[in-house]
């Protein structure tokens, strides 16, 4: 579905810098996009922390300098990129599904699908799958081969199953992200445009909530394993092999390397960054970015060491607490005596 830049400045009313013949052929946000992809530039003067995005070329609010890759110049970026993803990846209309296989849904032969279970138009399912009651594929998901899908599992519009991913029951996947913009005291929402990517050997317990990205993937990368009830909100990118448990909850736009734990109902603010193999204890309260290959404890989170050095002084609290109300006792009793002893010598003075 290739598009000629000039297409889409008139597509956005924008003004184009750069080769209006060039091609894109879809549409992401930096970091996730691709050679021949148009991304968005929020903030012309700063860079990414990557570095210049590789893409086609970019829908920003100003000429940037620091960039080489054509640019299209708008009034409200946001808005401009949100028709260019449309376009691309084009919003799936609300209807009313039916329980069944859309004819349009393509079926391996060895997959096997439950007829209590409703799959949209455009479905892909892969070989020796299985959909199990209940569950609802709604359009252009894509499920690769030996996945398990159990009941009553929900897999928004254009989710993408890798291989042998297992998602437990009650499971919603790619729901609207929360996101919203005030106007004139009114709540009012965000484009929800993005997708979530389930790569390779995930496998997510029951009750799990994954939220669409904004205009790319929320990403769960290859053989993660996520416990029972968690929360992952719209644009994480959560590395490899990572161990999410119990009741967990992460906010928009997080990232985790590879080999990261968060034991249980541990929460993180938005925009954190986790280092590979880094570990937080259970209900910590991630509020800054972690180290890799370390541990952190407590809310607000802080490193190990620390931590058990602040718990250390707590225990010792109801100690001090009497220690200081003796002190204070002494205290009064040799001011007691130190006043009698001054009023003792003015008597005798007089």
């Amino acid at each position: 579905m290739e598009i000629r830049l000039d297409q889409i400045a008139e597509m956005i009313g924008g003004t184009l810098h750069g080769d209006g013949a060039q091609c894109c052929s879809g549409a992401n946000p930096p970091g996730q996009c691709g050679r021949h992809e148009i991304t968005l530039i929020v903030d012309p003067q700063t860079p990414p922390s990557g570095g210049p995005p590789q893409c086609a070329a970019v829908v920003t609010a100003a000429v940037i300098p620091w960039c080489d890759r054509p640019q299209l110049v708008v009034d409200d970026p946001h808005q401009a990129f949100a028709k260019v993803v449309a376009h691309f990846r084009p919003p799936v209309a609300t209807r009313l599904p039916e329980v069944g296989v859309d004819a349009t849904a393509r079926i391996a032969e060895s997959a096997h699908v439950h007829s209590t279970a409703t799959i949209g138009g455009n479905v892909t399912i892969g070989e020796r799958t299985v959909i199990m009651p209940g569950v609802v594929v709604m359009e252009r998901c894509r499920i690769g081969d030996d996945c398990v899908v159990y009941p009553n599992v929900t897999l928004y519009s254009y989710t993408a199953l890798a291989d042998r991913v297992t998602i437990h029951a009650n499971s919603t996947i790619g729901a609207n992200g929360f996101g919203y913009r005030q106007e004139n005291g009114r709540h009012l929402p965000q484009p929800q445009l993005g997708y979530v990517a389930i790569e390779a050997d995930v496998e997510i317990g029951a009750a799990v909530t994954i939220d669409r990205g904004t205009y790319g993937a929320t990403r769960i990368g290859a053989g993660t394993k996520i416990d029972n009830q968690v929360m992952i909100a719209h644009n994480c990118q959560i590395g490899r092999h990572n161990l999410i448990c119990s009741q967990v909850g992460i906010a928009g736009s997080c990232r985790t390397g590879d080999y990261v734990i968060l034991a249980g109902q541990v929460g993180l603010k938005d925009h954190i960054t986790l280092g590979d193999h880094a570990i937080v204890g259970a209900k910590a309260g991630v509020m800054d970015d972690c180290q890799a290959n370390q541990v952190y404890l407590g809310s607000p989170a802080m490193p190990q060491r620390d931590q058990m050095q602040i718990f250390a002084l707590q225990r010792k609290l109801p100690d001090m607490r009497r220690e200081l109300k003796s002190l204070r006792g002494q205290l009064e009793a040799l001011t007691r005596e130190v006043e009698a002893a001054r009023q003792s010598s003015s008597e005798r003075a007089a």
